[in-house]
């Protein structure tokens, strides 16, 4: 993204990488104010960053849903947060090199994720209001390793990737905002680690507070939240087509 560079007696454009050449070519009694001007530009993308994937990531959603369901189960929660940074973090770097506006100039994408979406999270939402509806509700805590890594995993990338709000939050307007920023790596960092710290502390303090939530009446609660999650996406999603 070209720079407007200012000097005493003109405004000119300048490439980011003869921008970031500048800062080291300079004559060394003004370097030093150059390398904090970089460091404010790069503090302040990260901080954009942070703030902005933090309060999106942080709204309840199918993928935070899951997560929590999966850590209290202590059933591979800190793979399954350990897959949905990992995925956050491709999806947002994306998004601010170029796929966002890919996504904006192709609506056929979009609405190929939307109705894909509407399917899989139906089927899911009726997967969990079942097992609320059964006798023994919500597998128990104690019971751990009922389905296989493999299996968890794939529903956790189901989740992750077959929801267009994935697309709209996080590639669409996180990765447009990102295009913006004055260092868009820096930002990409901040946003990451939004993604790193949220997931990872629904994760653990989920499964932390499993054996104080390991009662029936509260697994059923949960499969219902599950489902209610699942179906209000879906319709939202119904909607909007």
């Amino acid at each position: 993204m070209p720079r407007a560079i200012c000097n005493q007696t003109s405004v000119f454009l300048m490439s980011d990488q003869d921008y970031w050449f500048s800062l080291y070519s300079v004559q060394p009694q003004n370097r030093h104010l150059n390398l904090n001007f970089g460091a404010h530009f790069m503090w302040q993308s990260y901080l954009n960053g942070l703030l902005v994937a933090a309060g999106l990531i942080m709204a309840i959603g199918t993928q935070n849903a899951f997560v929590l369901a999966q850590g209290l189960r202590r059933e591979h929660h800190v793979q399954v947060a350990l897959l949905c940074i990992v995925c956050d973090a491709i999806l947002i770097a994306a998004g601010v090199f170029g796929l966002a506006n890919v996504l904006a100039q192709n609506p056929t994408l979009l609405a190929i994720a939307r109705w894909g979406g509407v399917i899989f999270l139906s089927w899911y939402g009726f997967q969990a209001l079942r097992r609320a509806c059964s006798s023994q509700g919500l597998e128990n805590s104690a019971v751990v390793g009922v389905r296989s890594r493999r299996a968890v995993l794939l529903s956790a990338l189901a989740v992750t990737l077959l929801n267009p709000h994935v697309y709209l939050d996080t590639v669409l307007l996180i990765g447009s905002l990102g295009a913006q920023q004055a260092v868009p790596q820096a930002y990409v960092v901040g946003a990451a680690s939004a993604s790193f710290l949220w997931f990872s502390s629904l994760a653990i303090g989920a499964a932390w507070l499993a054996p104080w939530l390991a009662r029936p009446a509260t697994w059923r609660l949960l499969d219902v939240m599950v489902a209610v999650m699942m179906f209000a996406v879906a319709i939202q999603l119904i909607r909007g087509a």
